[in-house]
């Protein structure tokens, strides 16, 4: 009898398990719809700290997570070159980091200060006039991986 109830114990957990994995991948944007739209930008001109990387793209979490650790507050922003359906993926030429100032605002020279202690570059982008984005929920590191493949297929139907 006490085996069942053994059997019966190690079954609901297994169950629970399972369950609390299926619970954060649909955290992570497993079910989320892939936005893509057309029109004028969320933001203005930005200035960025940042570092590029060629590689593959499920590789990107790491930049990510280096400027995060550096200024926590800061929004992060990624620029993705190539489509990794028709780039190899050791070719695939990408930039992360976090946007120190969008606008006519300066950024904080003790900010760009450390940011450049650590490698990384400052540029300013201008506005631009309009943009073809997607959006995708970062919730998790998980969600890199989900972003990355399904993001640019969205993007090629959109464009297409």
């Amino acid at each position: 009898m006490a085996d069942w109830v053994l059997i019966g114990l190690i079954g609901a957990l297994v169950v629970l398990l399972l369950l609390t994995l299926f619970g954060f991948a649909v955290y992570s944007g497993l079910f989320t719809e892939v936005v893509v739209s057309a029109g004028s930008p969320p933001i203005g001109s930005i200035t960025v700290a940042y570092k590029f990387k060629v590689g593959p793209y499920d590789e990107s979490g790491e930049l990510y997570t280096e400027s995060c650790s550096i200024s926590p507050k800061l929004c992060s922003i990624g620029v993705y070159y190539d489509s990794p359906h028709t780039v190899l993926p050791e070719k695939c030429r990408y930039l992360a980091g976090c946007i120190l100032s969008e606008g006519d605002e300066k950024p904080s020279e003790d900010l760009v200060r450390y940011f450049r202690k650590y490698g990384f570059k400052i540029i300013s982008f201008p506005a631009p006039s309009h943009v073809v984005m997607a959006t995708f929920p970062f919730t998790t590191p998980f969600s890199i991986q989900l972003a990355v493949n399904r993001v640019h297929p969205a993007l090629d139907t959109y464009i297409k």
